[in-house]
């Protein structure tokens, strides 16, 4: 993506007045500011304010685990049956996350909904400033339509993860508290917002040149919006953005080889239809992609950041499944050596998707270059199937046709026909679980199927014992309800 940064943009701050009773003598005539509509006046203002936008979602200001470099997935990984802490990771809130104890207060909870709407921030500072800017009229109004792009697809994490949001769709312009703080929004209209922007993002172009790839595109916002149909159980809507998708001329496929999906050489390639962009050694326009670090060096007596749930994961892969050996590792060559290490405890096979192996050495993963894919089009395949099922009482040939050819990628062999409805989704359900480990698609796929669902997976890891009907939704940090009193709380917590 060129030029995605979160130092491009001046944050403009308003009301900083300090200390002026304590300090008579202190005198000032500043003969220049810097006001917003000093700032939004080129071309280059509004392609840095959108590029500040995207950098929300590869980047954090404060220095912490990106959003969709970790962060997201401490959640949605984490509190589902596909994962675990590292066993050396002594930090209570991400354990809690794993053995689903956590509450109100816990850090990464707390983060996530601050990085989500930071990111929300920049996207309306653009989609209000940007039409502003005498500049060519096409750019400008795509630069708006990605801002809205990465606006639906942060307020659908929120919607998702906490349930009913406060929707904000301005920068404030007012520094009174009472105004500043809201309620939080039925989820219905949150929905209908993201529909909104997506709608008018669907707008975007089909691609773009070398320079501009990794950007939302239209065929992104028609995929997203299938999801968000999808999650909302609005069949029909959802098959129809499917299929627009599949046969409005985007080219898109999937890689013949599994591996190519979440590899450097082959980002932004033909299955990638969205991806967090995350690239090495670039200064300021990088930050860690900190999935990459499921690598654990050459040494046996050390851990990952993450690990799977346990071998039962690893055993839903047949021997002839090649996303098996891509999505785990438990030898890795070590060419200073020449010697395979064999890591061979309790906690592995280990996570393998994200280690970059252009890397020399191949231990210094937080240089990784490997992308985060947010919408592949293997995604699309198996929604279109789920869809069909649902829409039909049942699967039909096209629904087998769109499972099979993810199966069929796998090398394994065609699902078996004359499935009924219940059998085929779960089928699906488990297809799923396979394609996406380690892509945070997991626990949200467990809570649309329904609390008891949820509640029967995770119980079938040990450590996850604790898990309820209550987590289906995350609690609305603690903070955010001390200094927001018209938030409450999500049932179950405090």
């Amino acid at each position: 993506m060129k030029n995605i940064s979160s130092y491009k943009i001046i944050l403009l701050l308003a009301g900083a007045v300090v200390g002026l009773t304590s300090c008579n003598k202190l005198s000032e005539d500043p003969k220049s500011v810097i006001v917003s509509s000093q700032f939004y006046q080129t071309t280059s203002d509004a392609t840095s304010a959108v590029n500040a936008v995207y950098s929300t979602l590869n980047s954090d200001p404060a220095g912490d685990f990106p959003l969709y470099g970790r962060q997201l997935n401490l959640l949605v990984e984490n509190a589902s049956d596909n994962q675990l802490y590292s066993p050396s990771n002594t930090n209570p809130d991400v354990r809690a996350l794993g053995t689903e104890t956590y509450i109100s207060s816990n850090s990464r909870i707390q983060k996530v909904w601050q990085q989500l709407y930071y990111g929300i921030n920049r996207a309306n500072i653009a989609i209000d400033n940007v039409p502003t800017i005498q500049m060519d009229t096409t750019l400008r109004a795509r630069l708006v339509r990605e801002s809205k792009f990465i606006r639906a697809l942060l307020y659908f994490d929120l919607v998702r993860l906490y349930g009913d949001v406060p929707l904000v769709l301005h920068n404030p312009n007012s520094t009174d508290i009472d105004n500043l703080l809201i309620a939080r929004t039925p989820s219905a209209q949150v929905y209908s917002q993201i529909i909104a922007d997506l709608e008018d993002a669907t707008n975007l172009p089909k691609s773009y040149s070398s320079t501009d790839l990794g950007r939302a595109t239209s065929g992104a916002a028609h995929t997203l919006l299938a999801k968000v149909y999808l999650t909302q159980q609005d069949w029909p809507d959802a098959l129809t953005q499917l299929n627009l998708v599949i046969n409005g001329g985007y080219g898109y496929a999937l890689f013949p080889n599994y591996y190519d999906a979440f590899q450097k050489a082959t980002k932004n390639g033909v299955e990638h239809i969205f991806s967090v962009q995350f690239e090495t050694n670039l200064g300021e326009a990088n930050s860690t992609q900190y999935l990459s670090e499921s690598f654990t060096s050459f040494n046996t007596g050390t851990f990952p950041i993450d690990i799977p749930v346990d071998t039962s994961l690893y055993n839903l892969f047949s021997a002839k499944d090649t996303r098996r050996s891509v999505t785990f590792y438990n030898t890795v060559y070590n060419a200073a050596t020449g010697q395979n290490v064999v890591f061979n405890n309790a906690y592995t096979p280990y996570f393998n998707k994200f280690v970059d192996y252009s890397l020399s050495p191949l231990s210094s993963q937080s240089l990784s270059g490997v992308n985060y894919p947010v919408l592949r089009y293997a995604d699309v395949l198996l929604m279109k199937a789920e869809a069909i099922n649902e829409i039909n009482g049942g699967p039909t040939s096209d629904a087998y046709n769109a499972i099979n050819q993810v199966r069929t990628r796998a090398q394994i062999a065609n699902l078996t026909s004359g499935l009924n409805q219940s059998a085929f989704r779960d089928s699906i359900f488990l297809e799923r679980r396979k394609e996406f480990i380690q892509e945070g698609h997991r626990w949200f796929d467990l809570v649309r199927q329904g609390g008891t669902v949820l509640v029967d997976a995770l119980h079938k890891i040990s450590a996850k014992s604790a898990a309820t009907s209550k987590n289906t939704l995350f609690p609305i940090p603690l903070v955010e309800i001390q200094q927001n009193a018209k938030l409450k709380q999500n049932p179950g917590y405090n």
